[in-house]
């Protein structure tokens, strides 16, 4: 990580917002429990505000603080991938908390064009997002591996239904949401990998998975299964 010979505009929005590095590393350390350094995460949470406050972009009408706070926890989840022995239950955690995150991204995006709207339709919303922010991540964090050795048979069982049920509504799904989401969540492939192989933007294949996703939570939530 090189700081000083970057502009006095980034380094302000580095230097301002450090604390988001701390307030995210224990956030995470939470979640994912004792195996993982506290350290590490700093480290790995610096490279993702620096490389924040590089591509901040204020025309896009979205506050630092929440393009940073996304950016950051993305790079401890992708430095902890680097280290290729996570447990299983671990894997699956940091890859929920990746597409939770995901969704927070594309919904930034969209409220960044935004007019304002009344207080009803803001918490109609918010529930909308809430909601397929906790679709993203259940997909996420049972999709690569519904059968890890830590898991109980109930709960093998539970997740195999919940994929085959997820599986069947990603079918359904028009051609191009309907491959994205198969190659990143059932392929393996990054969701950028993923977006490119189809000839789609980053911020498109963003704005194309929120949108499945959204499909996919409505469906569930019809069913009883979320």
């Amino acid at each position: 990580m090189v700081v000083g010979d970057d502009s006095p505009e980034i380094l302000a929005l580095f230097r301002g917002e450090a604390n988001l590095v701390e307030m995210a590393a224990k956030q995470l350390l939470r979640r994912v429990g004792s195996a993982v350094p506290l350290e590490d995460l700093r480290s790995f949470g610096q490279e993702g505000l620096l490389r924040a406050a590089r591509t901040f972009d204020l025309t896009r009408g979205v506050p630092f603080r929440r393009w940073a706070n996304v950016r950051i926890k993305g790079a401890m989840i992708d430095g902890l991938r680097t280290w290729g022995n996570l447990p299983r239950r671990l894997y699956r955690e940091l890859q929920g908390i990746e597409a939770g995150d995901r969704m927070l991204e594309a919904y930034d995006e969209d409220d960044s064009g935004s007019q304002a709207v009344t207080p009803e339709a803001a918490d109609a919303r918010l529930t909308t997002y809430l909601a397929g922010i906790a679709t993203a991540t259940a997909v996420a964090t049972m999709a690569g591996d519904s059968s890890a050795e830590e898991d109980t048979p109930e709960e093998r069982l539970g997740n195999a239904e919940f994929l085959a049920r997820v599986r069947s509504i990603v079918a359904m799904l028009p051609e191009r949401e309907r491959a994205l989401v198969e190659r990143h969540y059932f392929e393996g492939q990054t969701m950028d990998d993923a977006a490119a192989s189809l000839g789609l933007s980053k911020s498109w294949g963003s704005r194309l998975h929120a949108r499945a996703i959204e499909a996919i939570c409505r469906e569930l939530r019809q069913t009883g299964d979320l």
